[in-house]
């Protein structure tokens, strides 16, 4: 009877959600979508009395309003991090992904999937089945403009996978990266509507913003909304055995997993696994990194085509499909440029230094999938395994191009921002790549030679070793026997991923969504990729635009129309300065597998076709206005939580800002203030205020020996101190670091090769630079000056400053990720006293005047 009055209340719920919808909106729900999510809480149809004796109690509204689909699956949906198609052995690579050739055995390997071509874009339609710009992310969150594809905030009409499976009864997880959190929306006072919580996540345990990366040693963790220290710190004699984050995610994931499972051992979980490897800094435990040693010493043309051959031989790709060749930007392996006889007078020990760089990253990449097995083991432990959904992602997109022509094995943050290190720096950090203390990227060969058989990397989204990624899925109660460790090549996008899963457990996705009307899914299912004669499949989409930075392509019916628009290295600066370029190739893709030759000129009215397509869905899905701009839009982006600031008053507790929101110190005069009551001037010590890690930044600190010190870390080459003799007093002081600029706020300086400053250059002196002599962009120097209670008590030079942001975190009261000094380990708190209040002025690019009120007396 129960059951009975059940079914009777959910269906006369059911009818009048249609019904209020129908009436509202003039129209039913179009079919293959849901009614309103979440559903409404149900309807009490007991009786009340004056007591619970003369009442009936109604049961059902202790239930919850929804449960999943009988029998309905787990999902585990996996995703690595700039992994190009022919990197994992699986997919005819060099590295060893022992727990993606398992899942590929029993399950199904698919090798025309496709990413956006870029991390935040790629996720953002990951999670909503949208296409990107859809999903207003047609861009990372970092460089978000005021237009409806690239806002970096994902709406509210795009509902993600995890808030309909979360609305359905699903436990859902995320763990790892989280690059679709605008920098301006990811401090302490939020807002919160768009973190991984408010996004149909129970739980939350990862990093967010950033650039899209963190060390893998001194990461930048959040707990739901909440920033924490991370469980423990590298132990620099052991790093085999000792923290690192991906190690520490799969843990976390685990943990999450089994504690639900014994509250809830009938509940379905939605884990979302996304460690952010292989995203530089390649930061593996060494002896991962030992396993290559002596392997790709031949170089990337050489990696290039073994891996073609391998993925022919392994039926990855069709036998008449062709290796595309390296694009003449991209230099080959034997250069000249690489020639670099050194104190060994050895021409080849440069090359030995990229091939090192290489086996780095292999390492990074065979620890990672290591983990995502310790995680699967995990489920198949808790006897879960035979009916949870895995979708095996290996990339967003295809491999970074963003690790410069020699390679960043020691700080790839100086590549970022054009300050490359010389090859003799390079050197020198050879012995340590991937330990704390370095954040390695490849050379750019190693991304193109990782993208085989394709051409380009990440950022190009018209080309396939853009977007091209491996994709395993396994499922054993829902992948047919006979389908089991087959090959699929349905042209498939990361769009599909979601009404898959949807399809999969029985839903569909919802008409309005918190009583907001909901965009229609705008992948499809691939579901029917899974029955036996799933390699006969008809997709469920024939078209599939792209774009990115520019970058144009679109995909109909086996064709492919593409447009290149500049090299991805280049990070400034634009391409459609001049207007937009017309440049279109044409490739026939039931005949040419990796987009080798261009057909345009056999085709021109296929291709006019094609470019007239490209038009029409970039005006349905928010795409306009096209913009290359990359470094100028980060500038000129997003306004911060201090929007034009020059005056800021922090508190203990201010922990964890992201460089790109804190105060920006960089090409001019500032003043930092500290109010501190000493209670034991032999026991004090600390940080009072950090800025920045080891790549770059700056410490106020009291150190071990209880004297006042002020440090900058200029990209780990220089490391001046300025040290008070003195001790601090006890009681009441008020420090201060002034820094005195030497030319004009603004200004730069440049820096040759051997380590000279140029200084105060008129503007044709800079244009007359030669960007080939490695000429790099530095702030000049300046004079520092230490005060205590309005006192000189020490001054010196600081030669270089860093002229941007620094990419790591602001504290106070301590010094949180990697350690701005040397001279201590993370988070060296300040003790011995309290830290009042730290005051921070920074003199606007029109004013010249460095001394607030600490040196006025």
């Amino acid at each position: 009877m129960f059951l009975k009055n059940s079914l009777t209340r959910i269906g006369r719920s059911i009818a009048i959600v249609a019904i209020a919808i129908s009436l509202f909106l003039g129209s039913a729900v179009p079919p293959g979508m849901a009614q309103n999510l979440p559903l409404p809480d149900p309807e009490f149809h007991g009786t009340i009395g004056e007591t619970y004796q003369d009442s009936e109690a109604d049961d059902s509204i202790l239930l919850p309003p929804t449960e999943p689909p009988k029998g309905a699956p787990n999902v585990v949906l996996i995703m690595l991090d700039d992994v190009g198609f022919g990197a994992a052995e699986t997919f005819g690579g060099p590295v060893h992904t022992p727990t993606l050739n398992h899942l590929a055995h029993n399950g199904l390997r698919y090798n025309r999937f496709h990413t956006t071509a870029m991390c935040s874009p790629t996720r953002a339609a990951l999670l909503t089945g949208r296409n990107h710009h859809s999903a207003a992310s047609g861009i990372v969150t970092d460089f978000a403009t005021g237009f409806p594809g690239y806002s970096g905030l994902i709406p509210q009409n795009t509902a993600t996978v995890a808030q309909i499976l979360q609305a359905h009864g699903y436990n859902t997880g995320w763990f790892g990266k989280n690059h679709n959190l605008p920098a301006n929306e990811s401090t302490s006072v939020g807002p919160f509507t768009r973190w991984p919580n408010d996004l149909g996540f129970d739980y939350f345990y990862g990093f967010s913003g950033g650039g899209g990366e963190t060390d893998q040693w001194y990461p930048s963790l959040y707990e739901n909304r909440n920033p924490i220290n991370q469980p423990s710190y590298p132990d620099k004699e052991n790093l085999d055995d000792s923290y690192n984050l991906t190690r520490d995610l799969a843990d976390k994931a685990i943990s999450w997993m089994r504690y639900n499972h014994s509250l809830s051992p009938n509940k379905p979980f939605f884990l979302y696994f996304v460690p952010g490897a292989t995203h530089a800094p390649h930061q593996p435990p060494p002896s991962y990194t030992k396993k290559y040693e002596g392997m790709f010493t031949e170089g990337w043309d050489e990696l290039q085509k073994e891996i073609c051959a391998n993925q022919i031989e392994m039926g990855i790709i069709p036998a008449n499909a062709k290796c595309t060749e390296r694009p003449e930007e991209i230099p080959a392996w034997n250069h000249p440029q690489f020639d670099y006889p050194n104190h060994k007078d050895d021409k080849d020990e440069y090359r030995d230094l990229m091939a090192k760089q290489m086996q780095n990253f292999a390492g990074f990449l065979e620890y990672a999938d290591e983990q995502v097995g310790r995680t699967i083991e995990a489920i198949d432990e808790l006897g879960e395994l035979d009916n949870t959904l895995i979708i095996y992602l290996v990339g967003d997109n295809g491999a970074s191009a963003e690790g410069s022509f020699y390679g960043s094995p020691c700080n790839q943050f100086a590549t970022y921002t054009n300050l490359d290190y010389t090859m003799e720096e390079n050197l020198d950090c050879q012995e340590n790549i991937g330990n704390p203390g370095t954040a390695p990227h490849f050379a750019i060969g190693w991304a193109w030679a990782t993208d085989a058989p394709f051409r380009w990397t990440k950022q190009v989204a018209s080309y396939f070793g853009g977007t091209r990624n491996p994709m395993v899925v396994s499922w054993p109660k829902g992948i047919e026997d006979e389908a089991k460790g087959e090959l699929r090549d349905q042209f498939l996008h990361v769009i599909d991923v979601a009404p898959t899963i949807l399809d999969a457990i029985g839903i569909n996705a919802p008409y309005q969504f918190n009583d907001i009307l909901q965009k229609p899914i705008e992948g499809a299912s691939f579901a029917n990729t899974f029955k036996s004669d799933g390699a006969d499949a008809t997709p469920l989409r024939d078209t599939q635009y792209f774009e990115l930075i520019a970058h144009r392509g679109i995909y109909h019916d086996g064709w492919m129309a593409s447009s290149f628009n500049r090299e991805p290295w280049i990070n400034t600066g634009s391409e459609l300065e001049e207007g937009l370029k017309d440049n279109w190739e044409l490739f026939d893709l039931d005949k040419d597998f990796s987009q080798h030759d261009d057909v345009s000129k056999l085709h021109p009215n296929k291709l006019k076709e094609m470019e007239e397509l490209f038009d029409s869905e970039a005006k349905k899905y928010n795409v306009y206005p096209l913009d290359d701009r990359f470094n100028e839009r980060a500038i000129n982006g997003p306004p911060t939580v201090f929007e034009n600031r020059t005056n800021f008053d922090f508190y203990p507790g201010a922990i964890f800002l992201s460089g790109e929101v804190a105060p920006n110190f960089g090409t001019t005069d500032y003043t930092i203030t500290a109010d501190l009551d000493i209670s034991n001037p032999e026991k004090v010590q600390g940080i009072i205020l950090a800025n920045g890690g080891d790549a770059s930044g700056f410490s106020l600190y009291v150190n071990k020996e209880h004297h006042l010190v002020f440090e900058y870390n200029y990209m780990n080459l220089a490391r001046p101190q300025i040290v008070s003799e003195e001790k601090l007093p006890q009681g009441k002081s008020k420090v201060a670091f002034v820094f005195d600029y030497d030319y004009d706020p603004g200004s730069y300086c440049f820096e040759t090769t051997d380590g000279t400053l140029l200084k105060d250059l008129e503007q044709e002196d800079i244009l007359a630079l030669d960007p080939e002599e490695d000429i790099r962009v530095a702030g000049c120097g300046g004079e520092g000056y230490l005060y205590v209670n309005n006192e000189q008590v020490a001054e010196d030079r600081i030669e270089k400053t860093f002229a941007s942001t620094f990419y790591d975190s602001f504290d106070v009261g301590m010094d949180l990720r990697t350690p701005v000094s040397e001279d201590y380990e993370p988070p060296f708190e300040f003790t011995g006293g309290e830290i009042e209040k730290v005051t921070i002025d920074i003199v606007p690019l029109d004013e010249t005047d460095a001394c607030s009120d600490a040196c006025s007396e």
